[in-house]
């Protein structure tokens, strides 16, 4: 049976249960429910593509969502390993440049601890948390409800922008790595918001190589949140790392025009996928 994704209804749900629960957290600072609001927040993309899916009654569907789950043969290493490559230069670049402008040769160390904690809770098992269940909301049913109906290149920029705005509550939180750009100024939130959509060409780049596996996602996930807050790079030059990052993003681009351009899968994301699975058995 022919599956139609319902990305608005999809993202209204999720913007809603997200943000109340962040919104709900703004009145219990520095307390242990302010971090379990926090992280029923950071549930809800994930509940919601899970509720959606199963509710579905689709057969092609809910295999399909187990398949990006548990289907470890979908995963290319290569590819996880080029995107961290890339995106490791990205930062010694970036740092290189800053360094050239009077910036300190001390970013390329590593910080002796993460530069925010929710609640007292450590901010690594928030960014692990963070890496794994969002890549289950948004690569278990919302980046595919956007991409059903464009180009891979057309879905990246419209969820890189959806995903930047998700963040936006945390900036008023206080403890979060947001809410502490809010504090070097506008130019720095700007910024945030922007390197959102350089950095989800990179994610989108490993999902459809990877077959759209989560399990890639959630590993190239992780590595970006562990390497930003473990090296001691500056605001001011994370603000260059956006640029760099956008120019690695448009390499990939120009060198898998066929990936991100490619139209075979446009009302058909389910039975394309289902053909190249059963290609892949026979063979």
């Amino acid at each position: 049976m022919k599956y139609t994704y319902r990305p608005v209804r999809f993202y209204l749900t999720v913007f809603g249960l997200t943000w109340g629960f962040w919104i709900a957290a703004l009145f219990v600072k520095d307390t242990p429910l302010m971090f379990v609001l926090m992280v029923l927040g950071l549930f809800m993309p994930a509940v919601t593509a899970v509720v959606t899916v199963l509710t579905s009654k689709n057969r092609m569907l809910i295999d399909d969502f187990k398949r990006k789950i548990v289907g470890f043969y979908r995963i290319k290493p290569i590819t996880i390993v080029k995107a961290v490559a890339v995106f490791f230069a990205a930062v010694l670049i970036s740092i290189g440049i800053s360094v050239l402008f009077g910036g300190s040769p001390k970013q390329l160390s590593f910080t002796e601890d993460f530069s925010f904690s929710i609640g007292g809770t450590s901010a690594l098992l928030t960014m692990v948390l963070a890496s794994v269940i969002e890549e289950v909301g948004w690569r278990g049913y919302g980046e595919d409800a956007v991409g059903s109906y464009h180009t891979w290149f057309n879905e990246t920029l419209i969820f890189g922008c959806i995903w930047g705005c998700w963040h936006l509550p945390l900036f008023l939180i206080p403890g979060t790595y947001h809410y502490t750009l809010t504090q070097l100024g506008p130019l720095y939130i700007i910024n945030f918001m922007l390197s959102t959509i350089p950095v989800d060409f990179l994610q989108t780049w490993v999902y459809v190589k990877n077959n759209r596996s989560m399990l890639a996602t959630a590993i190239f996930h992780l590595f970006l949140n562990v390497m930003q807050e473990k090296i001691a790079i500056t605001p001011q030059t994370k603000c260059i790392e956006t640029l760099v990052l956008t120019g690695f993003a448009a390499l990939i681009i120009i060198r898998n025009k066929e990936l991100f351009f490619e139209r075979e899968h446009i009302g058909r994301l389910l039975e394309v996928q289902e053909a190249k699975d059963n290609e892949k058995k026979l063979q």
